[in-house]
This record gives structure tokens, sequence and C-alpha cells, in this order.
């Protein structure tokens, strides 16, 4: 069973499991698909994180293709260039490339698969085409100027005849295949582990670093609106490798939910739901939408003061039961506007000054130089509005990710959430064929915090998949893009399905909602105080309702919210199930 954010990565991963690969081989496959057929949402210059069990083995484990800062990239050096945050596009916000070498490494230790037949799908769709969807159109039209009068290495492969790919037309991207085919091709050594590794070796210390280097030598235009050279260097790649670490698990009604360790925001879902175990609530009615609101809050100003690379608590102490009951007593009948950290373990919380204000200084509506921002698939100046790709004329981007869901017979099963490197995220790189990530920017530039950009430390990522086990072991595999709303969503289907009882693809469908009073992971790190996104369908009692408890509710539109998909286990029909989005009519779900 498949399920993914694409109908050609899934369709990828169920060729490769009826032709004998495992979970894993098909994850990787649909993960260089997904590269290329969602360019604005992921690229090979990004970063990962999955959640995995194997067959026989039960222990959830986390993927960690989540990159650090380069040596040269402190909040002092940034500081000295004139900035006061990490700029959401540009070099300057780019950490180590981590998603090729973490897949690559997950094809190594689990897979079966040669390097040279999980990549043939994705060299096929750069070198020969694939059918844009409409919102890559809409993403590169709205940084077609950027494009056009700084980044002409962008403008020459996303601007086919000088203007944006409109839907369905076809599109190219022969660099990259180019570039795969020669990995592919260093794929060299007596055992396939270490052709593997031969690859891996080459990215990291090879051609692929050596142009990413000389590449950021050049100084570009940022979202900062000024133009600045980037600091990745080959020693700083050649110095990192994806890993596999152990899983944050807490408890829900029962159940073991699975997430990532505190560099990425992960814990932040499990206290979400211990805080509403006690009487967990139906986010269809106005309570219970109300409460998990609040709760939603209250987890995301733990994430803000507390989690990162340098986090000083542990996720025990996040979940302790007297912790949650005292952060419980502040979910009151009214809407909450101000950020409320609490003391985790005995400690005092510290915010980061810019945390805690609305709007960012001299941003107007998300744009750096006050131009306008435009919201890819709603309204323009709806902050964070639908949870997709927000776009301002310097390539401010927000909810950029993909995300899969492999299952196979031998009861492997994969959660993965790709994303960065995006095409917007900084000038492609001509001669690779991709762009740079900017994780970075979920970093500050404010001394002494959790998350205060350090060389070798990784950003605190909002990359979030989710395993959900019994006590026999695996149940589901969950998870979707939407930046600071994927937990937040995940949180919904949660509810209504090991609550609720409703089916996997009902839960996806039901409408969906998420506050914007947090502060935001994407620059210009803005928040709305009492901000809460609602798709209509919620209905109007329910809203008016959210409204008088104060709420500040931006109505979204009937379909716009979340974009998960799921695979499964039915232990009780001995079946795979999956279920997918239908929301922009692409995320597709497929087994047999």
């Amino acid at each position: 069973m498949a399920a993914s954010t694409h109908w050609a990565a899934s369709a990828t991963a169920m060729g490769v499991l009826e032709r004998g690969g495992n979970a894993f081989d098909a994850a990787v496959a649909a993960a260089f698909v997904l590269q290329v057929v969602e360019p604005h949402l992921n690229g090979p210059g990004g970063d990962l994180t999955a959640i995995f069990t194997t067959a026989g083995e039960e222990t959830p484990r986390v993927l960690d293709g989540q990159g650090p800062a380069p040596a040269a990239a402190s909040a002092a050096r940034y500081r000295d260039e004139g900035l006061d945050r990490v700029p959401g596009s540009g070099a300057l916000a780019a950490a180590i490339p981590g998603a090729t070498d973490a897949w690559l490494l997950l094809l190594r230790d689990h897979g079966t698969w040669e390097v040279a037949d999980v990549v043939a799908p994705a060299i096929d769709y750069a070198r020969d085409g694939f059918p844009a969807v409409a919102r890559v159109g809409s993403t590169i039209a709205a940084v077609a100027d950027l494009f056009t009068g700084h980044w002409p290495s962008s403008a020459a492969l996303w601007l086919p005849g000088g203007r944006p790919p409109a839907p369905g037309q076809v599109l190219r991207n022969p660099a990259w295949a180019a570039t795969l085919n020669r990995l592919a091709d260093t794929a060299q050594g007596p055992t396939r582990e270490a052709r593997v590794d031969a690859v891996r070796t080459v990215w990291a210390e090879g051609f692929v670093a050596e142009a990413i280097e000389a590449f950021c030598r050049t100084p570009h235009r940022h979202a900062s609106g000024t133009d600045h050279a980037g600091v990745l260097t080959v020693a700083d790649s050649a110095g990192w490798r994806a890993s596999v670490t152990d899983a944050a698990v807490g408890t829900f009604r029962g159940y073991r939910v699975a997430k990532t360790p505190l560099w990425g925001q992960g814990p932040a879902l499990l206290q979400m739901l211990a805080l509403l175990e006690p009487d967990p609530p139906d986010p269809s009615t106005e309570e219970g939408a109300h409460r998990v609101l609040e709760a939603i809050k209250l987890a995301q100003a733990d994430r803000e003061a507390w989690f990162g690379d340098a986090s000083p608590i542990t996720v025990d102490e996040l979940l302790d039961p007297d912790y949650v009951a005292r952060r419980r007593t502040l979910i009151a009948d009214e809407a909450s506007s101000d950020v409320r950290p609490g003391g985790v373990g005995g400690r005092d919380p510290r915010l980061a000054e810019l945390a805690t204000a609305g709007l960012a200084p001299g941003v107007s509506g998300g744009s750096a130089v006050g131009e306008p921002t435009v919201t890819i698939g709603g309204e323009p100046g709806a902050s964070g509005a639908t949870g997709e790709p927000r776009t301002s004329s310097h390539g401010e981007m927000r909810g950029d990710t993909c995300h899969l869901d492999v299952a196979d017979r031998w009861g492997n099963l994969v959660s993965a959430t790709p994303s960065g490197g995006w095409l917007q995220s900084s000038p492609t790189i001509p001669e690779l064929g991709f762009a740079l990530g900017t994780r970075l920017q979920m970093t500050w530039l404010e001394e002494g915090l959790p998350s205060t950009l350090t060389p070798g430390r990784r950003p605190r990522t909002t990359l979030t998949p989710t395993l959900v086990l019994d006590d026999r072991g695996p149940l589901v595999a969950v998870g979707s893009p939407g930046g600071d709303q994927q937990d937040q969503w995940q949180l919904l289907y949660l509810l209504r399905t090991l609550v609720g009882g409703w089916s996997p693809q009902a839960a996806i469908d039901a409408p969906a909602l998420h506050t914007t009073s947090s502060p935001g992971s994407f620059w210009p790190r803005d928040r709305e105080p009492g901000g809460a996104v609602v798709e209509d369908r919620l209905g109007d009692a329910v809203i008016a309702g959210l409204e008088r408890r104060g709420h500040r509710v931006t109505r979204a539109g009937d379909w716009s919210l979340g974009r998960l998909s799921a695979v499964g286990i039915d232990r009780d029909r001995g079946v795979l199930w999956g279920a997918a989005n239908p929301r922009g009519m692409q995320g597709y779900a497929v087994g047999r």
C-alpha cells in the first residue's frame, strides 16, 4: 500500500512493490519522483524526516535527514550582514542538504534495490517531462519577477518561453536527470551497501558539493530584499551524514504515538494529545474546535520556548502528568491571544523577542519590502490561511512540503515528510538542476535560545511524520505537508479515528482548522494573536460560536486545509488500507 501527495509518486511506489521491492525501496523511489514532480514543495537540496518500523522489529525509528547549520553560519555573522532574522529565501538560509543522503542511507540499510533502479523513474520524469500541477505554475508566476530580475538560472529552467507553465504543461529538468545519471554511475563496490555508500560519498564530497560551494560564492537576492553570498562549503557536507535515532513516543487512549525528537516539532503533537486525553473533544463541534485550538496554542508555546537542537528539557518532562495537568487548567472558555509557555521541569521559559510580536516589523502581508503577497489556494494577504504555499516577490514560502506513506507485505512501515530545496528557495544551480533549501529560517539570531542559529546545530524543523502503534505493533503511518499546521491537522485526524471511530478517508476529508496565533516557524516569523483558520464546511453555527469565544476566524473555503495521507494495517480483516487527500485532486492512495 502506498499513499502520497502526488499520484506519480504513489504509482511509482506501487510499481516497486509489485516488482518485489520492499517498503524502503518503494519509499526511496517515490521520494526521488516527488523531487521532480513537486519541485515547488521539495527538492534534492532539501531535508526530510521519516519514522519507520521494520518487519519483526516494532521499535519506531527516526530517519534524520535534517542537515545542520554550516560552520560559517552563526547568529553573529548574520547580524553583521545587517539581518535581524534568517531570510526565507537565498543561500544564507541553507542548512547542509540532508534529504538525498538520508534516502540513500535508508536504501542502504533497509532496502534491497540498487541506486540506479530506484532513481530510474525520477530520471525518466526529469528527462522526458512531467505534467505540471496548477500550483507549480502559480508558484512560479508569483516569483517570476524575482527570477527574471535576480535569479536568471531559475528563469531559464522554470519560465519556458519566458512564461510560467500552464496547468498540465510538460516540464523537464535535464540537468537534474544528468546529475542523477552521473550519481548512479558512481555506484561502484563489492556489495550493494558499498555501492550505495559510494554514491553518498560523491554527493557529499564530489562534484555535487563542489558545485554547491561554487554557487554559494556569488551574492544573490534574498528574502530580505538584499544581496548576500551563501556559506556552504564542501567541508560542511563532507563532515555530515544522515543518521537514524530513536523516536519520541507518547501514549494516547491505549495507543503509542511515535514522533521526531525535540529538534523537530513532533513532541508538540504528543503534548496536544496529552492535554486532551481525559476528555477528547470532537473537533467538528464548537466546544471541541475551541478546546483543540487552545491545546494547540499551549503546546506550540512550549515548542517555541523549549524545542531545538540545544533543548534543555526531555520529552518525559514535557509529558509529565503533573505538568500537563497544570497546563490543562489554562484552557478556558474564551480564546487566548498570548503566547504562554510553561516552566518545563521547573525551569523558567524564555522566548525570542520577535516571537511574541504580531506581523513582523517592516513587513506588509508577509513581504520583506511591503510588496504584495500571493496566497496560493487562498486569498492574498491571509496570513497562513490555507497552509498552502504563500509566495512573496522575494520567494517567501510557507507550508511547502510533500508526504508519503508505504506499507509492504512483510510488515515494513514508513511515514516520510520530505521538504525544502524548493524551486523558489534560492537560485537554481544550473549544472546540477536544483536549488538549496532554507531550513535555517527556523532558527533565531538572538543568542542563548534552544533554536539560536549555531554552526553544527540542526534547525528546529517542522517536518513531523507519525506512526501509531498498539500493544501488538505498528498500525498507522500518517502525515501531511503544511509547515506549522502539520501536527495540527494530524491532531484532528487522530481524534477522529482513534476516538471518534471515523474511517481514515473520512477523517482526512473532514473539515479542518488550525491556529495562526502561535509564532510562525517560517520567515518573517510572524503570528496573528487569536487567529484561527477554518474550512467553511465546519458550519456557520460552529464558526459563529468560535467568534463569540474571541477567535479571530478566517474562512479558507470549503476544501482548502490539510493534505494528509495515510496507510495502515487492519489486523482484524488481514488487509492493508490507504487514504489520501482529495483537496487539489492530486493526492493518491493505491494498493493491492
